[in-house]
């Protein structure tokens, strides 16, 4: 094959992108430690291996595009999460980045918990084993279906999202014999430093009772009130995608003062407070995400200093990353179908995936980074943008990186950092077939979620 550079599109550090890079790094063939999964590495002939495994291979054997997920950097996050906050806090792990039957039982296994948001999820994690009081199930508009099922299965708690659901998980449960333990969602008016889709903690978003007014204090005062419903603490989650813990702080002082408000009315304090998850992770070089070690110690200080204040007992803390565990240690793993130079532009790179199997570049303008994986290169780099191969012109994966000027058809690419949104997001846009996830651990690859086919597809259509 022919790999020749492309006589068209800048190649040059001064070229200014409306993405994210504004030069090309130094070597195009280093592979950032932060946006990759720990056991990702070039061997002595150039080609990207992970677990042990070159990627090369595992093209062969499972095809691409195909997530690919570092089973061994998953267990070593979710064990830094729980040992970070020990064993006076609690980890849930959020399945909406991720979830699958083995990534229940590697979250069983690591001693973590985990949060569901829908009776799938919920399907999931009992399928595989999850004790169901260690699940919390999430929501702005559970089913009485979804309610009575994670009430029957003994969830550990229920997070209320509006008055109405008070009242439908309470009655639900007081038909079924059960007093059914319950946090209350608030939103406390803290605009994370986010995009406006996944900023959820200012009152005009759908989530969550809002602080403002009294509403959070009279959704408290109601389900107190109710025999079906053990209220055993306040939820709260700002956002996604942050690294400044300062809105946590903000948070934290106001869901306090909630809970101290509930003690001089009722006579109660609360045990519980859940700070939500939405902890960011690097997508490029340029994110500088913190450590759980980190996270944990500055959440337990703002904590246990507002109540202190407040003249409260500093109530059991959960926290609930999801993005923050799984993202890193995946990334999608594309075969190069065209190579389309625009002369003073860029280069358009089309890969045979796209939007189908990562829709956060169009939904939310995010950033990626991307490497050729097949080999090693000493060509000079070129500005490009990863495309997929839908009908569609928002149909980017990688806004504006610089790869390698003889990259050609039928290389390699790689898109690190996404385990996380990106299958469970996926689509069957223009009937594409969403993509198999292979975990790769000590030399050894398996399928923990298989490659749709076309007869699954048509399995649907009964027309």
């Amino acid at each position: 094959m022919s790999r020749s550079a492309h006589p068209a599109g800048p190649r040059h550090a001064d070229v200014l992108t409306e993405g994210h890079y504004s030069a090309p790094p130094a070597d195009l063939n280093a592979l950032d430690p932060k946006v990759w999964a720990q056991t990702v590495e070039r061997d002595a002939d150039g080609v990207v291996t992970v677990g042990g495994m070159a990627v090369t291979r595992l093209a062969e054997e499972y095809g691409t595009p195909a997530y690919v997920l570092d089973e061994a950097d998953f267990r070593a996050r979710a064990r830094a999460w729980r040992t970070a906050f020990g064993t006076d806090a609690d980890v849930f792990y959020a399945g909406k980045a991720f979830l699958s039957r083995a990534v229940v039982r590697w979250l069983d296994e690591e001693g973590l918990n985990l949060d569901v948001c829908s009776g799938g999820e919920l399907a999931t994690a009992l399928s595989a084993g999850m004790p169901a009081d260690r699940v919390a199930f999430h929501g702005n508009n559970k089913s009485p279906e979804e309610i009575e099922r994670a009430v029957r299965a003994g969830v550990g708690r229920i997070v209320l999202d509006s008055f109405q659901e008070i009242v439908r998980v309470a009655h639900i449960a007081q038909s079924l014999g059960v007093r059914q333990r319950v946090q209350i969602r608030i939103t406390v008016g803290v605009e994370a430093h986010t995009h406006e889709f996944i900023a959820t903690a200012h009152e005009d978003q759908k989530f969550g009772i809002p602080l403002a007014g009294g509403q959070a204090a009279e959704a408290v005062r109601r389900a107190l009130q109710l025999d079906g419903l053990e209220v055993i603490g306040i939820h709260s989650h700002i956002g996604s995608q942050i690294f400044d813990m300062s809105g946590f702080e903000v948070a934290a002082h106001r869901v306090v003062g909630l809970l101290k408000d509930i003690r001089d009315e009722h006579g109660v304090e609360l045990p519980e407070i859940d700070l939500g998850g939405g902890l960011g992770i690097a997508y490029t070089s340029d994110d500088d995400p913190r450590e759980p070690h980190e996270i944990a110690k500055a959440l337990t200080e703002i904590v246990t200093r507002e109540c202190e204040g407040a003249r409260l007992r500093t109530p059991r803390i959960s926290v609930e990353p999801g993005r923050a565990i799984v993202g890193p240690t995946a990334f999608t793993l594309y075969e190069v179908g065209t190579v389309k130079p625009l002369d003073g532009l860029r280069t358009y790179v089309s890969v045979d995936g796209g939007m189908s199997d990562n829709i956060r570049t169009a939904l939310y303008d995010a950033e990626y980074s991307v490497a050729l994986v097949s080999r090693a290169s000493d060509a000079e780099s070129m500005l490009v943008r990863v495309v997929g191969k839908h009908c569609e012109s928002g149909d980017i994966v990688v806004k504006d990186a610089f790869l390698p000027g003889d990259l050609a058809p039928g290389d390699l690419i790689a898109v690190p950092a996404t385990g996380a949104y990106c299958r469970s997001m996926a689509s069957n846009y223009n009937h594409v077939l969403r993509p198999p996830v292979v975990a790769v651990r000590d030399g050894e690859a398996r399928v923990i979620v298989r490659r749709e086919t076309e007869e699954d597809l048509l399995r649907l259509d009964v027309g």
